[in-house]
């Protein structure tokens, strides 16, 4: 019996990730022989239009890169989340969760070492009617700078539902602290501590029950931000950093998002963990781009072929009653919580599974990039990202990140 599976691709500007994805799948071609059926999966892009709310969806599962400022495929996922049982890699129900506020409030109950942070009140009030009478009813006056001394200087302002680095400023000094308050406008905003001398910046990236962790640097270019460099952390420290990202994953029942870490004398302090739509980009990524779109594509063809069952319903309580024990040292909840993400994950049946289904998809992710396509599609990525005068240097540029990585994966199979 044959069933075959579609994968949806929910896109907006992205060209070069769904054409490595949708190039992979199909020289993979995957023809699998699992609970009594042949399976074969098809991938497609979604393109955006009115929807019966009654109607049945083609697609069994979807990648989302869209929902996160686009509203009508937001309620389209919802509507075949509840109703037709799709799988989502991010669960849509929990959107605003990946505000950061919520995210900030949990994993703070849970323990982790978020620097101290507030929320502001929105430095222009909303245009309301029903405003000046609450304000002068119920807002209390607050004392910004006596808030920042509780925080502490150098400290961080940034939106509560920002993503790209966008309206995030270092604070030095009470001049500044007011100058960009007041051009915050209407945006909640956090002041969170700075944590200072840090050794290591590390951008975790999870897609399904695999993670990469990179060392990142946010002062620099886009095309510069991820570090290849291997072994930057201490074993402890790297396993302490996976299972905090894991963590945030199942807690909010995300399985596409990165988390951002500090760390400073052992300690790790997670301060930006909810990306609805995390950055893999061949320019940004390089290096590190065949991990993300194999790792895409391995989970896809778990979710699809086991008939993984998407979870909308919350499981909060489990990471509570762990996080609420106050027998438990802070190296004992984690390793609570990794035993938990492994179970969300099914870790152990996924690695089985692409062990007896899908051995080849790194002899095939090889072949790709060490190839003339892969390379024209980097060519054609560098030609629409950059300025005309820089095309030859970034063009050699990201051919020899890529051929650092053919080389290493080389090596590892030899």
């Amino acid at each position: 019996m044959a069933r075959n599976h579609l994968v949806g691709l929910l896109l907006g500007t992205e060209e070069d990730w769904p054409s490595a994805f949708e190039t992979v799948m199909k020289r993979l071609d995957p023809k699998i022989s699992y609970g009594g059926e042949t399976h074969t999966v098809q991938t497609e892009r979604i393109t955006i239009e009115p929807f019966d709310l009654r109607a049945v969806p083609r697609y069994g599962l979807v990648i989302d890169r869209l929902a996160h400022w686009y509203y009508v495929p937001r309620e389209w996922l919802k509507k075949v989340a509840l109703m037709n049982d799709v799988y989502l890699m991010n669960n849509p129900f929990t959107f605003q969760s990946m505000e950061k506020h919520a995210a900030y409030a949990a994993m703070i109950r849970l323990g982790l070492k978020v620097p101290e942070t507030w929320l502001l009140p929105s430095k222009k009030p909303p245009d309301n009617p029903r405003f000046p009478y609450t304000a002068a009813r119920y807002n209390e006056p607050f004392d910004l700078d006596e808030i920042a001394q509780r925080v502490g200087y150098p400290l961080f302002m940034k939106p509560f539902d920002g993503g790209a680095w966008v309206g995030v400023t270092r604070i030095k000094d009470v001049d500044e602290l007011h100058r960009r308050y007041d051009e915050s406008g209407e945006r909640l905003m956090h002041l969170q501590a700075s944590v200072e001398n840090f050794e290591v910046f590390a951008r975790s990236l999870s897609i399904g029950a695999e993670t990469m962790v990179m060392r990142y640097d946010p002062s620099q270019p886009i095309h510069g931000r991820y570090q290849v460099e291997h072994g930057f952390l201490a074993p402890a420290v790297g396993r302490e950093v996976v299972t905090i990202g894991r963590l945030v994953n199942a807690f909010f029942l995300w399985e596409f998002n990165s988390c951002e870490t500090l760390i400073k004398d052992g300690e790790v302090f997670p301060i930006d963990y909810a990306n609805a739509c995390p950055d893999v980009s061949l320019t940004s990524l390089h290096y590190y781009f065949p991990w993300a779109i194999k790792s895409l594509i391995k989970w896809a063809l778990f979710c699809a072929v086991t008939d993984r069952q998407m979870q909308i319903e919350m499981t909060m309580k489990r990471y509570f009653d762990i996080g609420d024990r106050t027998d438990l040292s802070y190296e004992d909840k984690l390793a609570e919580y990794g035993r938990l993400a492994d179970e969300h994950f099914q870790t152990e049946r996924y690695q089985d599974f692409l062990e007896t289904y899908v051995p080849e998809i790194d002899e095939v992710m090889l072949e790709y990039v060490a190839g003339a396509g892969f390379d024209r599609l980097l060519v054609e990525t560098v030609r629409s990202t950059f300025p005309a005068h820089e095309h030859e240097r970034f063009i050699a540029h990201y051919r020899g990140l890529l051929a650092l990585w053919v080389k290493d994966q080389v090596g590892i199979s030899a």
